[in-house]
């Protein structure tokens, strides 16, 4: 357990080690530990998505917070980005969200927001871990009217569908526009069909009767087929899909065709480029983004800023130097004039609202950029060296640049949430990046064994 977080929190299988009830209890003394900023009662709030294993985390993360006096505010099932505005809202210490994201259902996650709705940054996590490992505060024990106690926050989910009504002008509807939606069997099962329907939507609902075991089970942002005949069937203007957590979308076009974040976030970036208001003519992506997305915006003067994987990156480059939007291919688009975090459904009312406001069908708006070719292996491996100490594969990254000859890209690095290392290379041949691509995993293959 030397390593909690990773690149989105603490993940693992549910049950299995760091994603056990005693583990979460440890996280959830630590966080209220952390956490007590100011003077008087402290609160912190948990959500979840809708594993089965989410009941067994919430109370071990209950009984852990209280155990340290702090209050807990339980909202139940709903989005990722929902915990981080209620957290705002509810003057809270920090928030809670239990949720694997597109992971199956015998995953689970623990992620923690900031009182100001925001990721932590390593140096918390770090700091987290080291209070749980170093058994620092084992001593703390309130007793008494000191102990903590635990709420349901029964209008957790109206506020919400408010704030996220809140990201369209005031007179916008959608009336006359006919949405498939994929909620995944996730979080958003119930609020995002709501959101869309007072708005005026024609709204027909898939992966919305969740069991606690079908989360993402061949449906949502990772498994779009379904979606994808759908929208062909009933002749629907655009789909969009949610993954389990709801702080991503994609979309499918009217015609059927796959809409992903890189191509969305180049029709956001273009428009509000267009308008005037994209600050400093910049975007922010990440090292995954597509390499034909950046000569979309070369071609249209516009910066391209590149983060390391992962939309809390992002989100602190935004933040850092006031940028308004960024986003990865996944689908986490974060629109800071309207949330501090990546949120499936304002990404979806800000898709509508293009649409609306420019007359555009969405396979139209998507032709705004043109993906190169793309190849992206994993490759398991027993351990985690610094792959700039591994000389021969160094020498074979460079190598496959050449091969490229400045029309591509080569990025290899570790996953954030498994046991694997990451090959993506990009570029106009097909069969060289396939060929770079292979050469690459078999080396990384020698060197780590």
């Amino acid at each position: 357990m030397q390593k909690l977080f990773g690149t989105d929190g603490v993940r693992g299988v549910a049950n299995v080690e760091p994603m056990t009830s005693e583990t979460a209890l440890k996280l959830g003394r630590a966080a209220a530990y952390l956490f007590k900023s100011r003077q008087g009662r402290h609160q912190i709030v948990i959500g979840k998505d809708t594993r089965l294993s989410g009941y067994m985390l919430e109370s071990a993360l209950t009984s852990g917070i209280c155990s340290m006096g702090v209050d807990v505010l339980l909202v139940g099932p709903l989005p990722s980005p929902a915990i981080a505005f209620l957290t705002r809202s509810l003057r809270a210490d920090a928030g809670v969200m239990i949720s694997a994201s597109h992971n199956p259902y015998q995953d689970n996650g623990i992620k923690f927001f900031s009182k100001d709705g925001m990721k932590l940054p390593d140096e918390l996590e770090q700091r987290m871990e080291a209070l749980i490992l170093s058994h620092e505060i084992e001593h703390i024990r309130p007793t008494d009217d000191h102990i903590g106690k635990a709420f349901r926050v029964d209008d957790a989910e109206g506020r919400y569908i408010e704030f996220v009504k809140r990201s369209l002008p005031r007179n916008m509807d959608f009336q006359g526009l006919r949405v498939v939606l994929d909620c995944a069997n996730g979080a958003a099962y119930h609020v995002f069909p709501k959101v869309l329907r007072e708005l005026g939507a024609s709204v027909r609902v898939i992966g919305d009767a969740p069991n606690g075991t079908n989360i993402n089970a061949h449906c949502g942002a990772v498994h779009p087929e379904q979606l994808q005949e759908m929208v062909r069937e009933h002749h629907a203007d655009i789909g969009i899909a949610l993954d389990g957590d709801a702080d991503r979308a994609i979309f499918v076009s009217e015609q059927g065709h796959l809409v992903d974040g890189d191509k969305a976030l180049a029709a956001f970036t273009l428009d509000l480029s267009q308008r005037g208001l994209l600050k400093n003519n910049t975007v922010v992506g990440t090292v995954m983004s597509n390499f034909g997305f950046e000569l979309a915006m070369k071609q249209e003067g516009i910066t391209l800023i590149r983060t390391p994987v992962g939309d809390r990156y992002i989100l602190e480059r935004m933040v850092a130097d006031g940028y308004v939007l960024g986003g990865e291919p996944s689908g986490h688009l974060i629109f800071l004039n309207y949330h501090t975090s990546g949120d499936g459904l304002i990404t979806g009312l800000q898709m509508l609202k293009l649409m609306k406001r420019t007359g555009r069908k969405l396979s139209q708006l998507a032709q705004c950029m043109t993906a190169v070719p793309q190849v992206l292996l994993g490759v398991k491996v027993p351990h985690r060296p610094d792959l700039e100490s591994l000389p021969q594969l160094q020498q074979a990254i460079e190598a496959g640049k050449i091969r490229l000859n400045g029309m591509g890209r080569v990025l290899v690095r570790y996953s954030g949430t498994e046991p694997l290392v990451r090959v993506m290379v990009e570029g106009q041949d097909d069969s060289v990046i396939r060929e770079v691509a292979d050469e690459l995993a078999g080396v990384v293959k020698r060197c780590i064994k």
